[in-house]
């Protein structure tokens, strides 16, 4: 990660995120914003404010409602050496154009022998915990992290925010941007923040994909989440702190590539592991930790049994109870370390 020495610039993850594509889009005239109401709106989660009036309706489009169309606009427009950004307002509504991700911009660099490339970035809001029921709230960055030739990034601060999201514009692959609604910084929808890293310098830096982050250095048990989760357990760390379980909390940032020796080192200090992730159980970031962990056991010689807190094979419920049950929560990881600490496979 490039490190910049300056007085501190607290800003929101919104604001640090369309400073990042501001900085890009001044530096590259081929980098451009489409999305539905991107342009005067700003975007539904202000994702680009301002960037309309700053560089017109020809790099900041409003598109029909057509996703499909969006990202195929997008895969014409980078194959010809464009690099646009193209913004699915809800990370549901994949399932509309998943054939143009899965099928057309993970698979064109491969299938043409590597003379066409794919320079563009999806950015997608994501995240429950608003009542938005079961068609807007998922996650779902294990979806496109099972799919070769997509690379995955799911920030959960304002500092990596724009870091992640310049070198998401400047790299030559088709990049997945997922930000958040809950850590975003609007007051209007409220947010967790467990001020991880508000500062954000002005001048331009970007981060190195695959470089995993320890937001708080522990000995009894690693915590590893992402995005929204990270902050979660970075508020149940210092809930545990107060009763004696020293906390290891690690933001992998970029799920592929994916920073496996940070992952494998953080557990073998600490031989206990918590992997809290609020996209679904079933085949997910959860299980694939696990894998990691239980593949490396010469290394890594766990105290106790891995633990996994997710989303059950369950829709996400409107109801607002039902909601926060459905979703890890602070206590939740509280409660896991607890018991975690408190058994034993020795």
């Amino acid at each position: 990660m490039t490190t910049i020495d300056e007085k501190q610039r607290n800003k929101a993850f919104f604001q640090a995120m369309i400073e990042g594509i501001s900085q890009e889009m001044e530096r590259d005239e081929r980098v451009f914003y489409m999305g539905q109401d991107v342009g005067k709106m700003g975007g539904v989660f202000q994702s680009t404010v301002g960037l309309h009036q700053k560089f017109g309706a020809n790099r900041v489009i409003d598109t029909p409602i057509s996703e499909t169309g969006m990202m195929g606009m997008a895969l014409g427009a980078a194959a010809e050496g464009m690099r646009p950004i193209a913004e699915l307002m809800f990370v549901d509504f994949l399932g509309v154009c998943f054939d143009q991700i899965m099928n057309e911009i993970a698979k064109v660099h491969y299938m043409s022998g590597g003379a066409v490339k794919q320079p563009l970035v999806i950015t997608a809001s994501m995240g429950g915990g608003f009542s938005d029921a079961a068609q807007h709230s998922q996650c779902l960055h294990s979806l496109f992290a099972h799919v070769p030739g997509l690379k995955v990034v799911a920030p959960s601060n304002p500092h990596d925010a724009k870091g992640l999201m310049m070198s998401a514009i400047r790299d030559d692959n088709p990049v997945v941007y997922l930000f958040h609604k809950g850590i975003l910084g609007l007051p209007i929808i409220g947010f967790i923040d467990a001020d991880i890293d508000n500062n954000v310098p002005e001048e331009p830096y970007s981060i190195p994909f695959g470089e995993a982050r320890i937001v708080r250095e522990g000995q009894d048990v690693t915590i590893i989440g992402l995005s929204q989760t990270v902050q979660k357990a970075a508020l149940a760390a210092e809930i545990l702190a107060e009763q004696g379980i020293d906390a290891e909390v690690l933001d992998p940032r970029t799920l592929v590539p994916l920073d496996t020796d940070a992952i494998i080192k953080s557990v073998a200090k600490t031989g206990r592991l918590i992997v809290v992730d609020e996209d679904y159980l079933n085949y997910g970031f959860t299980g694939e930790l696990s894998a990691l962990i239980a593949e490396n056991l010469d290394i890594v010689k766990l105290k106790s049994a891995i633990r996994r807190l997710g989303v059950a094979g369950v829709s996400i419920p409107y109801s607002r109870p039902l909601e926060q049950v459905a979703i890890p929560q602070v206590e939740d990881i509280v409660t896991a370390a607890k018991e975690v600490m408190a058994s034993s496979i020795l």
